[in-house]
């Protein structure tokens, strides 16, 4: 069995939405009840803030220097749906450097994999723009630091959220050191990633999911053309952009999913990079079902064995 990290802090629940905004601190609490219930104790990994300089290999000076203002003073943000607060600054560092402790520990083999359950969420986040949720691009954030810091030379990121990624798209769309590869609902939010976004020497590829599609597709999409692309790649590290949106119960999303078809996705990728993987928290709105597919897609992270071998027996 493999080993596999927590990243949480409880910072992350004060960052405060407000009454009836859907990415509230009760999805962290609706997971941490989850892995209760499910008898999983993780082990914690040791956080850090991100640092200034952390942040600004992804975002502008401009964009740090105005979320730290609109959390200090709570000032009102023009994109409504992504609300600050005097807890949203620390939590926000918290989650980008989380994001890079997370890596950090597998890379010294403290941990196999990690799973990241922290707020606010990042993959919408611009590099001056907060959006959809997102104040910083946890996810993009760790990919570079990966690139700069820890030196690798090819970093995959898998955005499995219902909704795209624009945020990290746009990071790496002229890198072709990170392949960012997205499966997504489309028409939805944020009205980004279509497939023939290729990016520098095609190393960004999006794949549409119309309203109502089920499992089989989303299967069949990572097995026929994210997986090939992957193992074209080669990547030395994967990054998840786990969001659990897709499922049928959840209420922002479209699609048909069931809680263990995040298990099942996790078993298709968990080859990729040798089984180095961190994944981050995204979306999941429903709570009972993002707790469920939370537990699903850690006890996956758990398990041992190639996932080539197991897509073929399908």
């Amino acid at each position: 069995m493999a080993s596999v990290g927590l990243v949480f802090r409880d910072e992350a629940l004060r960052h405060n939405t407000g009454f009836g905004h859907p990415e509230s601190s009760e999805r962290l609490r609706a997971i941490l009840n989850a892995f209760q219930q499910a008898g999983i104790d993780p082990p914690r990994v040791d956080v850090a803030p991100a640092t200034r300089k952390e942040l600004l290999r992804v975002h502008s000076e401009y964009h740090v220097d105005t979320i730290e203002r609109v959390c200090a003073q709570h000032l009102p943000y023009p994109d409504p749906d992504t609300v600050m607060g005097n807890g949203s600054w620390e939590a926000a560092l918290l989650a980008a450097g989380g994001a890079i402790a997370a890596c950090q520990a597998v890379l010294e083999k403290r941990y196999d994999r990690v799973f990241m359950a922290m707020r606010p969420p990042g993959h919408h986040a611009e590099r001056d723009w907060a959006m959809g949720f997102c104040l910083f691009n946890n996810i993009a954030i760790a990919a570079r630091w990966l690139r700069d810091e820890a030196g690798l030379a090819r970093v995959a990121i898998l955005d499995w959220d219902i909704h795209h990624g624009n945020g990290t798209q746009h990071a790496f769309y002229d890198d072709d050191s990170v392949y960012y590869a997205s499966i997504h609902q489309h028409p939805h939010y944020p009205g980004t990633g279509f497939p023939d976004e290729r990016g520098k020497n095609n190393t960004n590829l999006n794949v549409q999911m119309p309203p109502g599609i089920g499992p089989d597709e989303w299967i069949r999409a990572l097995d026929q053309y994210i997986l090939p692309e992957f193992e074209r790649f080669d990547p030395d590290f994967l990054l998840i952009s786990s969001g659990f949106d897709a499922h049928a119960r959840d209420p922002l999303g479209h699609q048909l999913l069931e809680t263990e078809h995040y298990a099942e996705m996790t078993r298709r990728v968990r080859g990729v990079a040798d089984g180095r993987i961190v994944s981050l928290l995204e979306g999941g709105y429903h709570l009972e079902a993002l707790g469920e597919s939370v537990v699903a897609h850690f006890r996956s992270l758990e398990e041992d064995g190639p996932a080539a071998a197991e897509r073929g027996k399908q």
